[in-house]
């Protein structure tokens, strides 16, 4: 990790030798995520931070805020809109509400693998958002991920469609995630993530759905006996920074910002795919069960089940970018 740490920086340093004195001025950038600090977001804040400063002669400083010390993901994208704060690392369905488009990650199985997801958050539909967040009083810099959310239950394990039928899941207040479990055949009730291990511990609720790293994280282990890698949704973090800051700063530092934040997306990226293999291991030795995949013909009827999901949100994501994710990926496949 230092390792990737260090060539970003020297990247930044050599495409930026000589000019940090006369186009790079002292500044001190707070960016907020909801995290805890030993999240794999943190990697990337760490990266370009060493970027920025490699590449400013030490003049641009980035300084993370963690576990929404400085607001939640809503409330810190609405204060980078309003540029009491620079910059936030959020959710996306934080910003669904603020651009539609950013609902097309709430789509079930929409990508096989992380390939898929690389490929389209810095193709096309990267570009796409990249010219629509200004209007939203925002600059685009890159996509960090939170990664593949799995689900996990008390009852059973998961191996085949009917499994899921009668299972009460906590989901996040996201219509999209709601109809997905009714389709699966679960019971979905919308929770605030606050109050979930509660719920789980009392029964109140059978099972929930998260990326690897914070269900070990948030100790589910001890009440969640079974874990099927459903991989049914993909969670990516948008790395915001606030127009009215970024019309500020020189063309100089703006390019640094944009450089340094896609190349932190390595480290991050990096980081956050080890830590979700070191969280399948640790909850195997907490004696978690682990369904590792589902059987072709099962996630064919897993597919089959949710495909109302996506007639039933292509107008609210909008024809345009519902199509570039679309076109893309069937052409990955060689469809």
């Amino acid at each position: 990790m230092k390792l990737k740490i260090f060539a970003a920086a020297l990247m930044a340093a050599t495409m930026f030798a000589g000019a940090a004195s006369a186009e790079f001025n002292s500044r001190n950038i707070k960016v907020s995520n909801g995290a805890p600090k030993d999240h794999p977001v943190a990697a990337g804040v760490d990266a370009m931070s060493a970027c920025l400063q490699a590449g400013s002669d030490g003049k641009m400083k980035l300084r993370g805020f963690y576990s929404g010390a400085l607001g939640d993901d809503l409330d810190a994208t609405q204060s980078v809109r309003s540029s009491s704060l620079e910059m936030v690392v959020a959710g996306a369905d934080a910003l669904a509400g603020i651009e539609p488009a950013m609902n097309v990650f709430g789509l079930p199985f929409l990508f096989a693998s992380d390939a898929e997801a690389d490929a389209v958050l810095t193709g096309p539909f990267y570009d796409y958002l990249a010219k629509r967040m200004p209007d939203h009083g925002l600059v685009l810099l890159s996509f960090w991920e939170n990664g593949f959310r799995n689900t996990t239950n008390s009852k059973h394990p998961i191996e085949k469609l009917d499994d899921f039928r009668g299972l009460n899941f906590r989901v996040m207040q996201n219509n999209i995630f709601l109809d997905t479990f009714r389709r699966l055949g679960a019971n979905p009730v919308p929770m605030a993530f606050g109050e979930v291990f509660t719920a789980l511990e009392t029964g109140a609720v059978d099972g929930q759905e998260n990326p690897l790293p914070l269900i070990e994280a948030s100790k589910f282990y001890e009440v969640q006996k079974y874990l099927t890698l459903t991989r049914h949704a993909y969670s990516p973090t948008p790395v915001m920074f606030s127009k009215k800051v970024w019309d500020s700063y020189t063309p100089q530092e703006q390019e640094l910002l944009q450089t340094c934040a896609k190349e932190a997306r390595t480290a991050q990226l990096e980081r956050s795919r080890a830590a979700a293999l070191e969280a399948l291991e640790a909850l195997r030795g907490h004696g978690v069960e682990v369904v590792e995949t589902l059987s072709d013909a099962e996630m064919e009827r897993l597919r089959e089940a949710i495909k109302p999901v996506y007639d039933a949100n292509k107008a609210s994501i909008g024809e345009e970018p519902f199509t570039l994710v679309q076109d893309q990926l069937a052409a990955m496949r060689g469809q």
